[in-house]
């Protein structure tokens, strides 16, 4: 099925002019820089941030694109991926006319930026095992559906989606599909897939639709900092899609949407791939170990396969056994409310010690 952006923006965006800023104008380094109506001295604890940051990032955009296998104009980033989710909504969306396309239970956020915009909303749950149903999902396009969201390892479920699934969509749907792969670090690759071609900075091969870009010019991938790399206090999304794609983000994005003191860390963190592969391998150490030692507490009645980095688990009474947990200072996700996740618990996996008082609560609780 053929694909043209230009169709799927909003009339407005494409003739939008976009703000230019100070370093729009001027990208240079060095020179006297009397442009911006910065404090030309210093900040007031003595540090250098007082000149702007660069609007595109350029730098990390080139440090991380050899780590993920695409180009440096493949990629946006974003104040969490929360950002790229509301500007595509934005973007392609007019207010109570074109629709957006989600498969429940999956991310709130694609539905919160659609509501926020007031965009509606077409809903096609996901099957009981938590996989797409593509003859529904394309049965239930409409002309005016412009977005397909398909959250790959899935949030609350924990399990990647069938790659034929998202493949058949792509080739099928006219507008843009948005996979969602916040937690992909966690996700090996299925023994039965041809594997992708990788950086060998990237570490172990994981399922990631990245390698299918130039493949699928309605394909936007969205991954984050917040989870394998340990960064989810300085906010950081990042969105793949064509150079096409990406030149509407940056338009449509606030001048600066991410901070020099964002950058600086983030450029000092793309030298730890290795470290954060690291954390990795710990992480499904220990999500190994707490499925093994869930499974024979009496209260857990099933633990969902996950390659994520966290178990989605059905308890006897959930919302009580919530409670207690609470009362203990124990702290999971509450996901008995969600459609197909009733009486079930999302649980992060913690460090050994943090999964160690969880399993001894647990335990202590289905005793009583």
């Amino acid at each position: 099925m053929t694909f043209d952006l230009a169709s799927i923006l909003r009339p407005h965006i494409l003739n939008l002019v976009p703000y230019s800023s100070a370093r729009d104008e001027y990208t240079g380094k060095e020179g006297v820089f009397l442009d911006a109506n910065e404090n030309p001295y210093q900040s007031v604890n003595g540090q250098q941030w007082n000149r702007y940051p660069d609007p595109y990032q350029w730098a990390i955009k080139e440090k991380l694109a050899p780590i993920k296998g695409v180009r440096p104009s493949q990629i946006f980033l974003g104040n969490g991926s929360d950002e790229p989710i509301d500007l595509l909504v934005r973007a392609t969306c007019t207010p109570r006319e074109d629709n957006i396309l989600i498969m429940p239970p999956t991310y709130g956020m694609y539905q919160v930026s659609a509501d926020i915009n007031d965009v509606p909303i077409v809903k096609v749950p996901l099957t009981p095992d938590f996989q797409i149903d593509t003859e529904k999902v394309l049965a239930a396009v409409t002309p005016k559906t412009k977005i397909i969201w398909i959250c790959s390892p899935n949030n609350p479920s924990g399990n990647l989606v069938k790659r034929e699934a998202i493949l058949t969509i792509l080739t099928n749907f006219s507008g843009l599909v948005v996979v969602d792969e916040a937690y992909i670090d966690f996700a090996e690759l299925p023994e039965s897939s041809e594997p992708p071609e990788s950086s060998e900075l990237s570490g172990s091969l994981t399922a990631s639709f990245t390698n299918e870009l130039d493949n699928y010019p309605n394909l936007i991938v969205l991954q984050t900092f917040s989870k394998a790399w340990g960064l989810a206090s300085l906010r950081l999304g990042m969105c793949f899609a064509s150079e096409e794609i990406i030149k509407v983000l940056n338009k449509i994005k606030p001048p600066y949407n991410l901070s020099g003191a964002t950058q600086a860390i983030l450029l000092e963190a793309l030298d730890f791939v290795e470290t954060k592969n690291q954390l990795v391998k710990d992480i499904l150490v220990e999500r190994e170990r707490l499925a093994q030692e869930l499974v024979v507490i009496p209260t857990v009645k099933h633990i969902y396969p996950s390659d994520a980095n966290f178990l989605l688990v059905k308890f006897e009474k959930a919302k009580q056994l919530f409670d207690d947990l609470i009362k203990q200072k124990i702290i999971v996700r509450d996901r008995s409310k969600v459609t197909l996740c009733e009486d079930c618990l999302r649980i992060t996996v913690g460090t050994s010690e943090e999964n160690n008082v969880l399993l001894e609560a647990l335990k202590k609780l289905s005793e009583q």
